[in-house]
């Protein structure tokens, strides 16, 4: 069975740190993007970072450019997402995401269970 397990969330007080850890299995890890999106507080699902394969090119959303940084590693099959100078905006729900044909997009293949990311004082 296909699994995406993250970890990592939590609360933390404004410009605070977090990394948030996807655990895949189930599938060719190393052959799909990988992304990671949320969904706060009365809003959307947001996409706001992405993996490619095999290149391992990164993309972010305006939002996060410059404080989040996405990195995989296909021997462990895990992505992950380094979250500097949080801000009580970033508060959400986080899941990672997989897919095989790649691009900006939010319809996946795969989905974790997501992890809850909370910014306050």
């Amino acid at each position: 069975d296909v699994q995406l397990v993250e970890s990592g969330g939590g609360l933390v007080q404004p410009g605070g740190s977090l990394r948030l850890s996807c655990a895949a299995s189930g599938f060719t890890f190393s052959t799909y993007w990988m992304y990671w999106v949320r969904r706060g507080p009365g809003t959307g699902l947001r996409w706001i970072s992405v993996i490619s394969s095999p290149n391992s090119i990164t993309y972010y959303a305006d939002s996060v450019k410059g404080r989040f940084t996405i990195s995989r590693d296909n021997a462990k099959n895990t992505v992950y997402l380094q979250m500097n100078s949080l801000k009580p905006e970033d508060t959400a729900e986080y899941y990672c995401a997989a897919s095989r044909r790649g691009g900006i997009r939010t319809d996946f293949d795969y989905w974790g269970q997501g992890t809850q990311v909370t910014v306050s004082s």
